[in-house]
């Protein structure tokens, strides 16, 4: 397997003053009602005392290791139990094309099947069964390299770019059964406004409707996709509230957490899906030891993404 490149020197780039503390991040009460910014004034037990789970919160498989595997182990090391969930499938004909074609998509050598000729002859219409099966493959190596207490699988057909309201009810029904099985439990999303796309968007609706119903409160959100929207990192973590940097013992786990995504061995139902998917995204946040975490903004508007 070829190696990801190796890691850039740590950003000097630092939350601003409207950061959480590490300790407040991992245990406070989070959002009272929807819309409503967390006071980084707020006082909290100790992460090491709470015995609920935390439960992140992967729109698909390989966000959690792109956006969230930091904030797995950070929670981890502060002996917090970690769930770590899958919402949708993640079916994908466009991906199912890209592994009937032959070669390894961009990137080339860098790719962990180089010269392979795929030519896998997998269904490429819905529901693309292959790919949710070589994609849920590799996040269950994934969660296995974050040494995740737990793992559920929501199972949900990805329906948020068809019928989005559906979509949004369904992650919320999950979610709300989680939440009563699970009380005092914190919830950790995707920055779906952030994002912008209709599947991470629509997670981050499911928990701005239960936080205004008041079925959840503590609840944070990380912007999976700051490597896509900034590829500068000077740039990455506007608007923040707080900026995690990752131990370099917690970086090497999320590093063998985005491996799994470009490993290719058939016999283990692994063809690098996520390197062919998105291999520069996966780069980014293998070589940036940094994730980015917010509550929810003032003012905040469900429905699709912009």
């Amino acid at each position: 397997m070829s190696a990801l490149p190796q890691p850039q020197s740590r950003s000097p780039f630092r939350s601003g003053p409207a950061a959480l503390s590490r300790r407040s991040v991992l245990t406070t009460a989070g959002l009272v009602a929807a819309g409503v910014a967390l006071d980084s004034a707020l006082a909290a037990p100790s992460a090491s005392a709470a015995t609920a789970p935390a439960i992140f919160y992967s729109p698909h498989q390989d966000d959690e290791a792109i956006g969230l595997a930091g904030s797995i182990l950070e929670h981890k090391a502060a002996g917090r139990p970690v769930y770590l969930v899958l919402v949708s499938r993640g079916e994908n004909g466009d991906l199912a094309a890209i592994m009937n074609q032959g070669a390894c998509r961009t990137l080339g050598d860098r790719c962990s099947a180089p010269g392979h000729t795929h030519d896998l002859g997998w269904q490429e219409t819905w529901p693309t069964p292959e790919v949710v099966s070589g994609r849920t493959a590799e996040f269950k190596a994934s969660a296995k390299a974050l040494g995740v207490d737990k793992v559920i699988n929501f199972d949900l057909s990805d329906e948020a770019f068809g019928d989005y309201d559906g979509f949004v009810k369904k992650v919320m029904a999950k979610v709300r059964a989680l939440a009563q099985q699970y009380p005092g439990a914190s919830h950790k999303f995707a920055a779906g406004w952030l994002d912008k796309t209709a599947t991470h968007k629509a997670c981050s609706d499911a928990a701005y409707w239960l936080m205004k119903n008041g079925e959840l409160t503590d609840v944070r959100f990380n912007h999976i996709y700051a490597y896509q929207q900034f590829p500068n990192p000077a740039d990455r973590g506007r608007g923040a509230a707080y900026v995690l940097d990752i131990p370099a013992a917690q970086m090497a786990k999320k590093r063998a957490a985005i491996l799994a995504y470009n490993t290719w061995d058939p016999s283990r139902n692994l063809y690098t899906l996520g390197y062919h998917s998105v291999p520069t995204w996966l780069e980014q946040a293998y070589a940036d030891p940094r994730e980015f975490v917010y509550t929810l903004p003032s003012g905040y508007k469900p429905g699709p993404a912009a």
